[in-house]
């Protein structure tokens, strides 16, 4: 692709230029030929316009995402003899929530770029560096100098947006200091939550008349920002600043900088919600009118029909994996690919239990996400009056009913069954049936033998198996094959899709509006891809409290599940638990798994603890390092650090 090819290329440039850079904010360009040099003409400028994107691209779903590693769904164990992630460091982000977090030597730390970091004040700093030259070149059409000006003030827009979510207060980076600057002016302080967010949207909304609408040279351009991309990141940025976490969170009330600057807003703002509103309702109205559409899973020629619960649940899982071109509800995705579906793969054949470097299926799902999705009425479990919640864990053979679903027969408990199509389109656990690593056959079917997974690897205390019985069977496409040899196809993990966007402009419209008639549309059709009846019959007809949907409380409570469900292991839903303020509560009990070294199922199906969660109110912030602090002595630490 020739923007991955370009983006690479420029990142090569500008690495020796860069890496002479001190960590902290105090960097000027002290090489003003080499500048110079670098926007003489339009095709060095196009260069470093793939420079400002570089770290971008780096920002992908996966080890480095503190959202991703840090949300407790998905769990990775800390008791493997050998660093299947490649190192013991690319461990780090999944052991946070042992409290391993030191504001000595932060991991990911995307302030200076350290320990999985991205160095997000370097890009920063870029994008100012192109934003002041791209007058240079004398080759270049207004109407593409637009354009490059557009996509980097997103870009430095986005950065800072990254850094907010982690570290609420930071310095704004509006212009690059003077190569003169005295030693005052370097030392930058952090400004207010709400002026950050301020000068953000400012940004965003600076960079959309002049992005394009949609890529029209796919080959190309893939991966750029244009007016959709645009509209839907300005309605998560609202809705993040209307969420309670940033919107008259009284646990920072006290939080001030050293000159007495109240760094988070004290009091509600009930306009914040409405601004939000208005921008989701843009972001959707744009993209519905370019024609995106919730996916729809289309077989190719090589695959037999598949029976309805088959396709409903391809609907759900190539939502995901589909590729890119083909993606009707994919509105942002990075180049890069997801490079973890090994680590999500259960193994299922003797191949596979051979070739343990091939699938080592680490990546655990902890029981009490499996027990998140709803049963087969869309409602919760525990508030389904038709499902045997008290008997979930009772152990029987899988019948009929199920057989797309479960191996027939199959000794299981009953929480595997019964329940909504995500349950199944997401997870891969034991005699669950798996569709694809080449068989394809709806009546022949692989499945998962998950019991006495100790004896499978080889000795107890070198177990390399999954540690709680259930794997995040959608971050794999099915078209992936592991066996003796591994034959990957490779998927861009979204950052924005449609039906997160409905069930973010449901959240905005609830907020201001309370239950509406157009809060249900945008769920219920995220629920009907999914098989499931609407809100207000679902609840109404199955749910012990049935009135539920119809309070602000309630739909609220119910939008948060919906959202956890829908985009599950995405890497999204760890910044709604800190926005929603709620991640203290669902870190506050145990992640737990089932006794995997048990081949007897009423062994193998009882609860054991894999870790108990450390997170109290300081983890939602990240810390800054502590030799920050003492170079630039006007910067205040995160409260509680």
């Amino acid at each position: 692709m020739k923007f991955s090819i370009k983006l690479l290329v420029g990142f090569s440039l500008f690495v020796t230029f860069f890496t002479s850079c001190k960590k902290y904010l105090d960097v000027t360009p002290d090489n003003v030929a080499t500048i110079d040099y670098a926007f003489r003409n339009r095709n060095e400028a196009e260069n470093y316009l793939f420079t400002c994107y570089s770290t971008l691209q780096n920002l992908n779903v996966g080890i480095s995402d503190p959202a991703f590693t840090g949300s407790g769904e998905i769990f990775f164990p800390s008791t493997l003899t050998e660093a299947t992630l490649g190192s013991r460091e690319n461990e780090i982000g999944f052991h946070l929530i042992n409290g391993t977090q030191t504001s000595d030597r932060p991991a990911l730390n995307f302030w200076n770029g350290e320990r999985l970091g991205q160095p997000l004040f370097k890009a920063i700093r870029r994008c100012n560096i192109f934003l002041e030259n791209i007058d240079k070149p004398k080759d270049l059409p207004q109407y593409e100098k637009n354009r490059w000006i557009a996509e980097v003030k997103f870009l430095k827009a986005y950065y800072h947006y990254y850094l907010l979510r982690m570290y609420g207060p930071i310095p704004l980076i509006r212009t690059n200091l003077a190569i003169d600057a005295s030693t005052e002016e370097v030392r930058i302080k952090r400004e207010p939550v709400d002026a950050a967010f301020k000068y953000i949207e400012e940004l965003i909304e600076e960079a959309i008349p002049d992005l394009p609408l949609t890529i029209k040279d796919p080959v190309q351009s893939l991966g750029r920002i244009t007016q959709l991309i645009a509209l839907s990141l300005k309605a998560e940025i609202l809705t993040t600043e209307a969420s309670p976490f940033f919107n008259g969170n009284p646990d920072y009330a006290g939080f001030k900088d050293k000159d007495g600057m109240q760094m988070f807003p004290v009091d509600f703002s009930a306009e914040k919600w409405n601004k939000a509103m208005l921008a989701c309702k843009a972001a959707v109205e744009a993209c519905e009118a370019n024609n995106l559409k919730l996916y729809k899973f289309i077989a190719p020629g090589n695959l037999p029909v598949l029976p309805e619960r088959l396709k409903t649940m391809m609907d759900l899982r190539q939502s995901i994996t589909e590729k890119w071109e083909n993606n009707s509800e994919l509105i942002w995705a990075l180049n890069s690919t997801f490079s973890y579906q090994s680590m999500s793969m259960p193994r299922l054949t003797s191949k596979m239990v051979e070739n343990l470097s091939g699938a080592p299926g680490n990546f655990a799902v902890p029981i009490s996400m499996a027990e998140l999705f709803y049963s087969k009425n869309g409602v919760p479990i525990n508030e389904d009056r038709n499902y045997n919640y008290r008997g979930r864990y009772t152990i029987e053979n899988a019948s009929e009913e199920d057989k797309y679903y479960l191996k027939l027969g199959y000794e299981t408990i009953r929480m595997h069954m019964g329940r909504e199509p995500r349950f199944y389109a997401n997870l891969a656990f034991d005699g669950s049936n798996y569709f694809g690593d080449g068989q394809n056959t709806p009546e022949d079917m692989l499945f998962v033998q998950a019991r006495g997974s100790g004896s499978i690897a080889g000795p107890k205390d070198n177990i390399r198996v999954n540690v709680s019985g259930y794997w995040p069977k959608k971050l794999v496409s099915y078209q992936s094959v592991y066996g003796t040899e591994v034959t990957e196809t490779s998927f861009h993990m979204p950052l924005i899709r449609l039906s997160g966007l409905y069930l973010m402009y449901a959240e905005t419209l609830n907020e201001v509006n309370g239950p509406t008639a157009e809060a249900y549309k945008y769920i219920d059709e995220v629920r009907k891809r999914a098989g499931l009846e609407g809100i207000q019959k679902s609840w109404s007809t199955y749910s012990s409290n049935p009135g539920k949907a119809n309070s602000k409380e309630g739909l609220r409570a119910i939008i948060q599940q919906e959202r956890r469900i829908e985009l599950c292991f995405e890497g999204r839903i760890g910044w709604d638990l800190k926005r929603w303020k709620i991640m203290q509560q669902v870190l506050s009990k145990p992640l737990q798994g089932w006794n995997i070294q048990e081949s007897d199922p009423v062994g193998y199906y009882r609860q054991r603890t894999l870790i108990v969660p450390v997170f109290g109110i300081k983890d939602y912030l990240w810390p800054i390092k502590y030799d920050d602090l003492i170079v630039n002595p006007n910067l205040v630490q995160n409260p509680y650090w």
